[in-house]
């Protein structure tokens, strides 16, 4: 029978699967609400219930679940002290779905799952040097140097939403002040435009109450040529642009790849994110540098990397 493997999202919002074969097809899809599961055992329960169904809708031999999660570390299979899950503390994934499924687990963050799905199916095949960026309830990174991605000596590199970029800035969820995320995610676009609205009173997202305003309602807005959601594109692109410049002179890739709902936003938030970025960049790196968008549907770079893991 024709083999396969789970590939699993684990966001903050929501926890996506899909059934990968070796050419990187998705044959089945399913989403969780992660939010809907506070105790981590009831999670996992859903989730396992989820995955004997991928398994056993169709024929074939599942030979291993590959998951990309915030926070998660490739050495040890757990997730620690993640920002934007309701689980606190230190969780052993790996160990809890093993015990559940009696299959293989291999763990690795979200962002370098993502990276692993460009690497192999996406705009960056070919690369051997860049960072993918995922815009989405965080701001994660996964930097891939020389072919290899970059863990550290503890599992743990490559946390670049947690850069600080305002000194005593806003409170983030890792409990620091000023983190990248708290800015350029699209809970900090939300973040921004209700502050920003407290003042500024002739724009369209004053008809919406300030609880209910994303980062969508943002975009919408801006596409209506509305002034102020198109100057909360233009302070979220110009921080992330400066931070970018900041990442370049950590590896020097080849390109950056932003990833995820933000991203979709194009030039709105492209434009001030590329010229923040041209005209911070150190003079040795500028041009050297392609800054690009996830091609890739939805969450499949996710899907399709966290599915490389278990292939490999």
């Amino acid at each position: 029978m024709k083999p396969f493997v789970i590939g699993i999202d684990i966001g903050g919002t929501t926890t996506k699967l899909g059934r990968v074969d070796r050419q990187g097809q998705i044959s089945l899809r399913h989403t969780l609400r992660t939010t809907d599961y506070p105790e981590i055992d009831a999670y996992i329960d859903a989730l396992g219930a989820a995955i004997r169904t991928m398994t056993d809708t169709q024929p074939g031999d599942c030979t291993g679940i590959g998951i990309g999660a915030p926070n998660a570390n490739y050495y040890t299979g757990e997730i620690r002290h993640a920002a934007n899950l309701p689980w606190k503390g230190i969780v052993p994934l790996r160990d809890l779905l093993q015990k559940k499924l009696h299959l293989p687990v291999t763990v690795t963050n979200d962002a370098n799952a993502a990276a692993m799905g460009e690497m192999r199916y996406g705009v960056a095949q070919g690369m051997r040097d860049f960072i993918v960026i995922t815009l989405g309830t965080g701001v994660g990174s996964g930097i891939v140097s020389n072919g290899q991605l970059i863990y550290g000596h503890d599992g743990f590199a490559g946390e670049l939403g947690h850069v600080i970029v305002k000194r005593g800035g806003r409170t983030c969820g890792c409990g620091r002040k000023g983190c990248l995320e708290t800015y350029c995610s699209a809970t900090g676009v939300a973040r921004t435009a209700r502050n920003l609205l407290r003042q500024e009173k002739d724009s369209l997202l004053n008809n919406l109450p300030l609880r209910k305003i994303d980062s969508k309602a943002v975009y919408e807005a801006a596409v209506r040529g509305d002034a102020v959601a198109r100057h909360i594109f233009d302070v979220t692109g110009t921080l992330l642009g400066e931070a970018l410049a900041n990442f370049i002179a950590f590896s020097s890739p080849e390109a950056i790849i932003l990833f995820g709902c933000l991203a979709q936003a194009g030039d709105l938030l492209l434009e001030p994110v590329r010229q923040a970025m041209n005209r911070n960049v150190l003079s040795v790196y500028a041009g050297g540098t392609r800054l690009l968008v996830s091609q890739l549907a939805g969450s499949d770079a996710a899907i399709l990397g966290a599915s490389a893991l278990a292939w490999d």
